[in-house]
């Protein structure tokens, strides 16, 4: 089962959505402004993701830039300043058992099939 981490109000999500579908892949949909990330399961997202926390973040969102740009941060103030503000987490994630990515661009869902 494919899992999607999905912002309907986001162009880059709805055509990753799109995209999935249109592939017939059996899709779960997280919206995750919704339902949040548990501290335990957005660390898990980023292992499979294979990067650092910030490489998460959506640096150009407001939010980041009022509150956190310019200040060095561990990478566990990161993800409590992604779970606390998660507009900020880079969309959409998709998710294939062990294997994940961002889907930006769409083209991309072909790399976890």
């Amino acid at each position: 089962m494919i899992t999607i981490y999905h912002n309907p109000r986001c162009t880059k999500s709805r055509e990753c959505l799109s995209e999935l579908e249109n592939l017939n892949q059996s899709v779960e949909i997280r919206r995750y402004l919704e339902e949040p990330f548990s501290e335990t399961e957005l660390k898990e997202v980023i292992k499979k993701l294979k990067i650092k926390p910030l490489e998460l973040v959506r640096t150009k969102e407001a939010i980041w830039i009022e509150k956190f740009k310019g200040k060095t941060l561990s990478d566990d103030e990161i993800i409590k300043a992604m779970l606390e503000h998660p507009k900020i987490i880079e969309r959409p994630i998709v998710l294939n058992g062990a294997n994940a990515i961002i889907a930006r661009p769409k083209e991309k869902i072909k790399e976890i099939l």
